[in-house]
């Protein structure tokens, strides 16, 4: 009996280890697979639903760590994360995607010798600045086996000395979950809940501490959004560490009042996968909103200056129009005139399969 242990604690690692687990409970018989929420989103929107939606069995184990700075954050996980290990001696230790609780994990199963395997390895935005990025570069630099979801990622992984036998090119795991659950999304006509038309709004997401934690630039960013509201209307799920930012923003109470924005709270997986595959436009710091909008074919504006998800620049859905109003504005202007986008390679919706069978390969040849 192989015992695996995966790891979540935010909002996209749940959509990643959705299809990983189904795949698991196929050998059963063969594997003993645990579950770890580590509680590093522990709002109920931001966390408990997706396991709700997405059919996931209920986490094993909550380590309920919480929000803290990075720093303490990721020291929280690893004290908490250290005595499950010790418990339940994993052979086989799985974290997903960049945020803390990956790396803090990650550490934790190198230091107790045990095997690590990172989905969504490689991806870069060569931005140090960024928290995610060093969670990145160090889980792949101590992990055992590397799953990447395109091409360019083995790429970054060769100049940085991995190893070509450890990286296993899979696809995107969480376009497994997207293509799972479309149709449920779509039959909830979350637009016209909202009183919207199809085509006739832009979705926006705010969470990076870069856009976020800086009024001046958060209200630089709501001087675009103005200027796109008066061709379509934005709809603005809030995330819990930018509402503060928004109720102190008297732009942000004048495009309210105006019908320009409209605030949500934090909306489930499937209900915000129907908000944007209605949407005309979607406007976001998120990795993963970008690999989303590509595969529903609805065009995305990155309030970034990087990316580290290239392939949905080449594919033709994502702009990487940074911080700038004119920039992104000049974004919103282009959409017009550009060509569909295509579905990058293997995002096919098997993805978990291809990490299963791997894994299960490393079983035999240990």
């Amino acid at each position: 009996m192989q015992r695996i242990v995966t790891v979540a604690g935010a909002r996209p690692n749940f959509m990643k280890i959705a299809p990983i687990a189904r795949q698991l409970a196929r050998f059963a018989d063969t594997v003993r697979h645990t579950i770890v929420h580590t509680g590093q989103h522990y709002d109920r929107k931001m966390s408990e639903v997706f396991f709700d939606q997405l059919g996931i069995p209920e986490p094993d184990i909550n380590l309920n760590v919480g929000s803290a700075s990075h720093t303490a954050q990721t020291a929280a996980v690893m004290t908490a994360f250290e005595p499950v290990i010790d418990s339940l001696r994993p052979d086989t230790v799985v974290v997903v995607g960049d945020v803390n609780s990956t790396l803090a994990c990650a550490l934790v199963a190198a230091k107790r010798g045990v095997r690590l395997a990172h989905v969504e390895a490689g991806l870069r935005s060569f931005d140090r600045t960024m928290p995610e990025e060093i969670n990145r570069v160090l889980t792949d630099q101590i992990s055992d086996v590397l799953f990447t979801t395109e091409r360019t990622a083995a790429v970054n992984l060769a100049r940085e000395g991995i190893p070509e036998h450890r990286v296993h090119f899979v696809g995107n795991v969480m376009i497994d979950t997207l293509l799972a659950h479309r149709e449920r999304a779509r039959a909830l006509a979350v637009a016209q809940q909202y009183g919207l038309q199809p085509r006739a709004y832009g979705t926006l997401t705010l969470h990076r501490p870069s856009n976020v934690d800086d009024q001046s630039m958060f209200d630089s960013l709501l001087t675009a959004i103005a200027d796109i509201s008066r061709d379509v209307p934005i709809v603005f799920p809030v995330h819990p560490r930018t509402r503060p930012r928004v109720l102190a923003s008297p732009l942000a109470s004048t495009l309210v009042e105006r019908g320009a924005l409209r605030l949500l709270e934090p909306l489930g997986y499937l209900e915000f996968i129907g908000l944007m595959d209605s949407s005309a436009v979607v406007l976001t710091d998120s990795g993963g909103i970008q690999e989303e909008t590509t595969i529903l074919q609805v065009p995305c504006l990155t309030l970034r200056t990087t990316t580290e998800r290239p392939i949905t620049v080449s594919a033709g859905t994502n702009q990487v129009v940074g911080t700038q109003p004119a920039d992104i504005v000049a974004g919103w202007r282009r959409i017009g005139s550009r060509p569909p986008g295509t579905v990058p390679e293997l995002w096919d919706g098997r993805a978990a399969e291809r990490i299963v069978d791997v894994l299960r390969q490393v079983f035999i040849a240990a």
